[in-house]
């Protein structure tokens, strides 16, 4: 990919589900993740419908959407603010090592201090080298272990 003239940060366009597609095709890649077609649907809806406190953010470079944030606020038992969850991280192949994570990261973190949020927290994968070191470098990791039970 070409050096970018600019990178831009703002929400994804309900209209721009052609262009988000491949890009969460390849995050379900990238965890070895297969989802049903409807929940990547739902996903969708979810995210531009107004009622839903879950968002999406997208990088673009060159008026091309390279990389996407989902995020969503919870109440906490351990605080009075509200806290932000980065739920879903991406950034095209194509497009890494242009700044597009820092800067989604960055433009969640905004978002969250308007909202009222005192934390912006999110997982990834011990394997993830590549975005770890980006990680390190905006966010402390606590050491955390995450466990799951599907039910």
């Amino acid at each position: 990919m070409p050096e970018p003239r600019e990178l831009v940060v703002r929400p994804v366009g309900e209209d721009e589900r052609a262009a988000w597609d491949p890009l969460w095709d390849g995050y379900l890649t990238f965890y070895k993740t297969v989802l049903p077609h409807n929940v990547s649907d739902v996903t969708w809806q979810r995210l531009h419908d107004p009622a839903e406190p879950i968002f999406i953010l997208g990088a673009y470079a060159d008026d091309k959407l390279t990389g996407f944030a989902h995020y969503l606020f919870h109440r906490s038992t351990w605080a009075p603010n509200w806290y932000c969850y980065l739920e879903d991280l991406f950034v095209a192949d194509g497009a890494r090592g242009l700044g597009a994570g820092r800067v989604l990261i960055e433009a969640v973190c905004e978002k969250a201090r308007l909202a009222g949020a005192n934390r912006v927290y999110w997982l990834t994968h011990e394997t993830n080298a590549q975005a770890r070191l980006l990680y390190d470098k905006v966010a402390d990791n606590l050491g955390f272990i995450q466990y799951r039970r599907m039910i």
